[in-house]
């Protein structure tokens, strides 16, 4: 009896949680669940408040989601300014989680003039996952800080974390290539999001607003008089307007700007599996994909 309770006591300080239980994590969003999930392996449970196809801008936290902040071990968010929503969580929620922020060490952008509603955050940008070399960051951020909370994992997480580094340099890489063979004077896009301004200061290709006219709605024949006027006075080569649906829209400003109209640009949120986008690296190849058919063509 008294060897088995040696045993049993040198594996509670080895193991803080039991051996079989996985540490209860919860982020923010989707795309840092991702990153989460990539670095805590096995070892973690991993859940999000704002989950795929979510918009974290007008995200209203529920009562559910206080349960899911009390329950964690750790909680991880974006930071700079992305979740306005979580000082009220957290104290309604009463977690006594550490709560990581996990753009800890990137420099900050400033944001584009405030076009987009959904994007509003103020002066500083904080959509930083949108550079990969920033990504990895992320990912440094987060094996340090569940190194901290469950050292036993230390070893689990520190390969994991370089597995996937090792996957990130090889998506950069990939990113940097697909760019270099769009000439320069290609890589002027509009898109009614402003989440992209990492991606232009990393790779070079510009993103800019439809000016004067609402991204929410159908446009007007008004509306696409402007954004042809646009585009054609600012040489933009791809347009990506997720409002614009109709057929003959889309034809008529391809027919009258030489611009491509390109697909759907993920920025904020990963797709559920039945999207092209169901991990942070998915989106980014998603994306470039999309650039580059819109560019090159």
């Amino acid at each position: 009896m008294r060897r088995c309770a040696i045993i049993a006591t040198t594996l509670c300080a080895l193991f803080p949680y039991p051996a079989n239980a996985q540490l209860k994590v919860i982020a923010s969003f989707s795309i840092l669940g991702d990153l989460v999930k990539n670095v805590g392996g096995d070892r973690t449970a991993v859940g999000t408040l704002v989950g795929p196809n979510g918009n974290a801008h007008i995200y209203s936290p529920s009562p559910a989601d206080a349960k899911k902040l009390a329950d964690a071990k750790i909680v991880f968010v974006n930071g700079l300014g992305f979740e306005g929503w979580l000082e009220r969580l957290v104290k309604a929620s009463g977690t006594k989680a550490p709560i990581i922020v996990a753009t800890k060490g990137i420099k900050p952008r400033e944001s584009a003039a405030g076009h987009d509603r959904d994007h509003d955050h103020g002066r500083t940008d904080p959509h930083a996952w949108q550079s990969v070399a920033n990504a990895k960051i992320y990912v440094n951020n987060i094996r340090d800080a569940l190194i901290a909370t469950d050292p036993a994992g230390k070893a689990s997480y520190e390969a994991n974390a370089s597995a996937y580094l090792a996957k990130l340099d090889t998506l950069e890489r990939e990113v940097k290539d697909v760019v270099s063979k769009i000439p320069v004077e290609r890589r002027r896009v509009l898109t009614s999001h402003s989440a992209f301004g990492y991606f232009e200061d990393a790779y070079g290709v510009n993103f800019t607003a439809p000016q004067g006219i609402s991204t929410e709605a159908e446009p007007s024949a008004k509306d696409v008089a402007t954004i042809i006027t646009q585009i054609k006075k600012q040489k933009l080569s791809g347009v990506f307007l997720e409002n614009v649906t109709d057929p003959r829209l889309v034809n008529q400003i391809a027919s009258e700007t030489g611009a491509k109209v390109g697909g759907t640009l993920y920025s904020d949120a990963l797709t559920d599996g039945n999207g092209d986008a169901t991990t942070y690296v998915d989106l980014i190849r998603h994306n470039l994909k999309q650039l580059a058919a819109a560019l090159t063509s």
